[in-house]
């Protein structure tokens, strides 16, 4: 009994210096001590900021347009494997999940003023009869399996395009072959409609091109990737183009 008074006070003696090296490993100092405990209840996770993510805006634009314009997105086909895109003011004008998408050329007519889509179509630009090359097709001979009068899809291309009012925009992506049926007088529409690409596009190019009825210009937007064995991406398709931009409203 006489050893327990002793034993107590050593016990005291080591508490009190492990609470002392406690202490002193928490507080770390004077003025410290507060993030250094903190640290022990902060899990890493927390700790680490998380960095802002880029605001997006309509379609995906990484910048607003200006007033008065109007901001698309478009992207063409991936070989014949993933259908193309067009977006318009943050809607989605023609995609495979609207199921309004197929080979050849997607086409959505817009309103130049109010930005409403008028309509929306796809022309298949490969199967079917192809045009005579005396007629004006620029198609190669291995492609020509057989000959007669326009195919449908070009005259139906045809009377889609021509009756265009003035100010009206075109939106355009290709989507496995897009030029294959395109005979001389659908490139010279294109042309007129602000084309810089469309007399040279040829089978399976990619393309996408956004033009207006009665431009005096040729249009800032559009992009053609030739198909060629040597750059293509895919086995016999190049790489899908994508363009994003800000049209101003015709007036």
């Amino acid at each position: 009994m006489r050893l327990a008074g002793p034993l107590r006070i050593v016990a005291l003696i080591i508490v009190m210096g492990l609470t002392w090296i406690l202490v002193t490993i928490l507080l770390g100092g004077p003025g410290v001590g507060l993030p250094r405990i903190q640290q022990f209840f902060t899990s890493p996770e927390n700790s680490v900021t998380a960095e802002p993510r880029a605001r997006k805006y309509k379609c995906g634009l990484p910048q607003p347009c200006p007033e008065e314009h109007l901001a698309f997105r478009i992207v063409s086909g991936a070989a014949n494997v993933i259908g193309p895109k067009i977006c318009l003011e943050d809607k989605m004008l023609m995609s495979s999940i609207k199921d309004n998408v197929g080979r050849g050329l997607n086409i959505a007519l817009v309103n130049g003023v109010s930005g409403e889509l008028l309509e929306a179509r796809a022309f298949d630009m490969w199967a079917g009869e192809y045009c005579l090359v005396r007629k004006g097709c620029l198609v190669k001979p291995e492609f020509l399996y057989s000959v007669g009068p326009s195919p449908p899809d070009v005259n139906d291309l045809l009377k889609f395009i021509r009756p265009l009012h003035e100010g009206t925009l075109v939106f355009v992506a290709s989507y496995d072959d897009p030029a294959t049926k395109m005979n001389e007088e659908t490139r010279k529409l294109f042309s007129e409609l602000g084309s810089r690409n469309a007399k040279e596009l040829a089978f399976r190019d990619s393309w996408v091109f956004v033009g207006a009825k009665g431009v005096q210009n040729k249009s800032p937007f559009e992009q053609h990737m030739k198909n060629s064995k040597h750059t293509n991406k895919y086995e016999g398709w190049p790489e899908a183009l994508e363009m994003e931009g800000c049209i101003p409203r015709r007036s």
